[in-house]
């Protein structure tokens, strides 16, 4: 499955060039008890209700591959008669007409999607023409293949917020009367799965809205696939991995995460070409060890990293890009930039406090500013105390020795101002 298959799937759900024949669902309340179910033949519905199911359905067809839509493989006993492959087969074959068939699906649904509230589970039945295409992309007046399929949504559905409203009949301001309202889905699918521009009954194309948790009870035991990780599930649970194995060093656990990101970010999307046109990098244990070695990681930390790394993504390697937190990098730049700008005014600072302190020869001594407080000039080794005087008091300086110690002495009349290091001093 691709990015491209997903979008030529989406841009056909419009008024134009949709082709859903028929439309069932069923409404079920807090307590998992059915309310209505509904039948409906799909283009005899009225403008607003087609337009509003046609989004609920796009909906399903959001969001990035691999994140928000998996594509999942039916393990081969789900393919044999009364496996759930099989089962969802059948719903399609019937056109969505066999209401036996229907409400066995809610019933799955209703007892393995964990939803608090009202939701409405709702399913699509449509048929694609695919037209032939050459490979330099142009459409041919010919039919490859038609692509049979259903398309579920499953929405969560609220009470509207409470606030005041015109009521017409009384001709009043009043409170607004609250009614539930069908929001956008959380989870879906589509079956059989759209890939490559062809159809393949082996596999479906799951919706997720939230793929930090991608509902693995739903998907083992209502779609009868094996469960798949999301890219953000990845890359929490790689997260994870590197932050145990620097369980003692907090701060250093963050500081390491970002290192080895930056360095998977360097593979997965080299210079001279976007993260987007990139071949995807999968992680393997041959590149984790490389990437540890890189960053002088040895010891207990490197073989927890190692093992880890070995054991959650045995199933299931990820792309480096998936383990990527793309915004944590781009601050952390962002950062190293700031702190960089910093030591280098800083060093100016110093640089300039030098010349005002060490006036040319060919500088003219009245044109020196002598009220200017330089910076701290403790840094500079060859320095231990930097004077600045008017050139009329520098032949009266000297030096005596008191007790042992050796002072510098400079004649001060009673009028005179004082400063030290920047600050007013008195005497």
């Amino acid at each position: 499955m691709t990015k491209k298959d997903i979008l030529e799937l989406k841009k056909r759900l419009n008024k134009t060039d949709c082709s859903i024949t028929r439309l069932c669902g069923c409404y079920v309340d807090g307590n998992k008890n059915k309310i209505l179910t509904l039948s409906e033949t799909f283009l005899n519905l009225e403008d607003d209700e087609f337009f509003k199911y046609l989004d609920l359905s796009r909906k399903c067809l959001s969001g990035t591959v691999d994140n928000n839509l998996l594509q999942l493989e039916f393990p081969l006993d789900e393919e044999a008669p009364g496996g759930r492959q099989q089962f969802l087969l059948g719903i399609r074959e019937s056109g969505l007409k066999n209401e036996e068939l229907l409400n066995r699906f809610y019933d799955l649904v209703i007892e393995h999607y964990d939803y608090a509230g009202n939701y409405l589970i709702l399913l699509f039945k449509d048929a694609y023409d695919i037209i032939t295409k050459t490979q330099d992309g142009l459409k041919l007046d010919e039919s490859e293949e038609v692509f049979d399929y259903l398309l579920c949504a499953i929405c969560p559905v609220t009470l509207s917020k409470p606030g005041l409203g015109y009521r017409e009949t009384e001709n009043r301001i009043g409170a607004r009367v609250r009614d539930w309202v069908v929001g956008a889905p959380d989870t879906g699918f589509i079956f059989p799965a759209f890939d490559h521009r062809s159809s393949d009954i082996h596999s479906l194309i799951y919706y997720i809205k939230d793929p930090r948790d991608s509902r693995p009870d739903f998907v083992e035991n209502v779609l009868g696939c094996g469960t798949k990780r999301t890219a953000a599930e990845q890359k929490e649970v790689f997260s994870s991995i590197v932050k145990q194995a620097f369980a003692a060093q907090e701060e250093d656990s963050e500081e390491m995460l970002l290192q080895l990101q930056e360095s998977f970010q360097d593979i997965a999307c080299p210079e001279d070409e976007s993260c987007e046109e990139a071949e995807p990098v999968i992680l393997t244990e041959q590149l984790v060890a490389e990437v540890l070695t890189e960053h002088g990681i040895q010891g207990d930390a490197a073989r927890h990293i190692k093992e880890s790394v070995s054991r959650e993504f045995e199933a299931q390697p990820p792309a480096l890009q998936n383990l990527i937190d793309e915004k944590a990098l781009e601050k952390n730049a962002r950062k190293k930039e700031e702190e960089q700008l910093r030591l280098q005014v800083q060093t100016l600072q110093k640089e300039l406090a030098l010349k005002t302190f060490v006036s040319p020869e060919n500088e003219d001594p009245d044109d020196m500013n002598y009220d200017a407080a330089p910076e701290d000039m403790s840094d500079e080794p060859d320095y231990g105390v930097v004077l600045r005087v008017k050139p009329e008091k520098e032949p009266y300086i000297k030096s005596e020795i008191i007790d042992g110690q050796k002072y510098l002495i400079i004649p001060v009349s009673e009028d005179e101002q004082i400063k030290v290091n920047g600050t007013a001093a008195e005497i």
